[in-house]
């Protein structure tokens, strides 16, 4: 899978970018606050529709104007173009010139997985962080879950919205539930499912970054422990107290200990910053496992925020997509370029909202 031409419009620093890219290594160097990261930024919103820094798409708009566009080029199996047009007024996404109106209709016709300083929220982070990244990926790989998450999602809203009301109606609660309990039950069964099979991959990731010093266990805990129809009747009590649904696939978290302890309260800023880069290298492998080529590597910065050692154990799966044909964007300023990548390297140089090779 390859991009092959970004086009940006009106999108953060950049009032106009049209570049043309090839398979290999792209180095996007540059002093900071030039908009390295926004090029980043720019990719994985088209894989995704949504910005890995977690901001809205109002503060992607370029100051003083009132949308953006991003458009791209990309070979795979078949070759697409891909635009997408946002604004306060309108929001528009096409492949091919044929518009996009369902997300599940999209998800996966770019595939790309980013590493940057946001990811240490997985370690860290709310079990929120945690069930988003088992859900894009699950998105990515069955375009029926997405439609499961919404129904879910719609559902969930409405019976906490009939909660929260000083007359309960009994009826459309129940209702509801039946639909909760539906959707949930599928969500539930698709991540016991996924958490088996991509924690091993984390854990041979984290001994590749850190060494055999540090075992990694991952532990799916789901909301619900056995039966979701019974463990909604029997919570009641519960929902009437907090006047919100207090079981369910909402509630779920993925659970990670390094060397037997909680990562989140015992493992050193350095270690979660290891734990994050070895679940990124998880999502990335599982994807070209299942789907036979490599995503798209975007690393924003992290080779400067690790030592040497660290930064060789990232160096093999950089390797792996360069010998499968694949694409890896890396922003560096000078001073942290790391040496140790010097092969067939395409430089780009990026200053004030510009790029150009060299």
């Amino acid at each position: 899978m390859i991009l092959t031409r970004l086009r940006i419009r009106d999108f953060r620093n950049y009032t106009r970018l049209d570049a043309g890219f090839s398979q290999g290594f792209h180095v996007l160097l540059g002093d900071n606050a030039q908009g390295k990261t926004n090029v980043l930024e720019a990719i994985y919103l088209l894989a995704t529709l949504r910005s890995f820094r977690g901001v809205g798409s109002a503060q992607l708009v370029r100051h003083g104007q009132t949308g953006y566009f991003v458009g791209a080029g990309l070979r795979s199996q078949h070759d697409h173009d891909i635009k997408l047009y946002w604004s306060a007024q309108e929001r528009r996404l096409s492949v091919d010139s044929q518009p996009i109106r369902r997300i599940s209709q999209y998800l996966g016709v770019l595939r790309a997985v980013v590493f940057c300083s946001e990811d240490l929220q997985l370690i860290k982070g709310t079990p929120r962080q945690r069930r988003r990244f088992i859900d894009l990926l699950l998105c990515q790989t069955h375009p029926s879950y997405l439609a499961l998450l919404h129904r879910y999602a719609l559902a969930l809203r409405s019976r906490n919205a009939l909660l929260k009301q000083r007359v309960l109606d009994e009826g459309s609660l129940e209702s509801f539930s039946l639909e909760l309990i539906a959707a949930g039950t599928q969500i539930l069964a698709f991540r016991r499912e996924f958490v088996p099979r991509i924690a091993p991959l984390m854990r041979a990731a984290c001994r590749q970054v850190a060494g055999d010093t540090e075992e990694l266990r991952v532990h799916y805990v789901p909301g619900v422990k056995r039966d979701f129809a019974l463990e909604l009747a029997q919570s009641r009590a519960r929902e009437k107290a907090y006047r919100s649904t207090v079981v369910g696939p909402h509630k779920d978290d993925l659970v990670l200990e390094l060397n037997d302890k909680p990562a989140a309260q015992f493992a050193s800023e350095g270690q979660k910053r290891t734990l994050a880069i070895a679940l990124k290298m998880a999502q990335a492998e599982y994807l070209s496992s299942i789907l036979g080529v490599p995503p798209v590597l975007l690393i924003d910065d992290v080779m400067g925020e690790l030592d040497a050692k660290r930064r060789s154990g990232l160096l093999p799966l950089l390797e792996r997509s360069h010998q499968a044909r694949g694409q890896v964007f890396m922003t560096c300023t000078q001073e942290n370029w790391p040496r140790e990548l010097g092969r067939d390297l395409l430089r780009w140089t990026v200053k004030a909202g510009n790029l150009w090779p060299g």
